[in-house]
């Protein structure tokens, strides 16, 4: 059975800037949302499939976007914005800063738009995929397209 989703946020932001992607679903009745089962369930390798990890500095909020095998280094962030110290976001103030849910945050259409970083991993694949803005939705796209339209900036991100 295939899993037929309304258009996303993120999705009319690529729609509206002509950027071609491809919707991939999955099923999250199991619950398990993660990034290495999001991977098995889209069918794509897990190098391919990249988390959104939302961070608040000194009273400003920074988005990392990175490989779901790996682990934010947060002093490579900090430097990387500027900042003495990075905490992530408490998952309860998630949605009020970026309008998405934990599992379903894409780094685009956030309710504002923040710093944006993504991995340099992303530069060596040809697709790369996100969430797509809820659970359930991922896209795939190219990571130049993507760093583009969020206007990011690729670094070192990983420990």
């Amino acid at each position: 059975m295939k899993i037929v989703s309304r258009k996303t946020n993120a999705m009319r932001i690529l729609d509206a800037e002509n950027i071609q992607y491809a919707v991939l679903n999955y099923n999250s009745n199991d619950g398990r949302i993660d990034g290495i089962a999001v991977a098995d369930k889209v069918n794509r390798p897990a190098a391919q499939v990249y988390k959104t990890l939302v961070t608040i500095g000194q009273n400003k909020i920074y988005v990392f976007v990175i490989p779901v095998t790996e682990e934010l280094d947060l002093k490579k962030a900090a430097k990387c914005a500027n900042e003495k110290k990075l905490e992530m976001l408490a998952v309860k103030d998630l949605q009020k800063w970026t309008g998405y849910i934990r599992g379903g945050c894409s780094p685009l259409g956030m309710k504002k738009s923040f710093p944006t970083y993504l991995h340099v991993s992303a530069n060596e694949l040809d697709k790369i995929i996100i969430s797509g803005g809820k659970i359930g939705v991922q896209i795939e796209m190219q990571p130049n397209d993507l760093i583009k339209v969020i206007n990011g900036q690729l670094v070192e991100l990983v420990k």
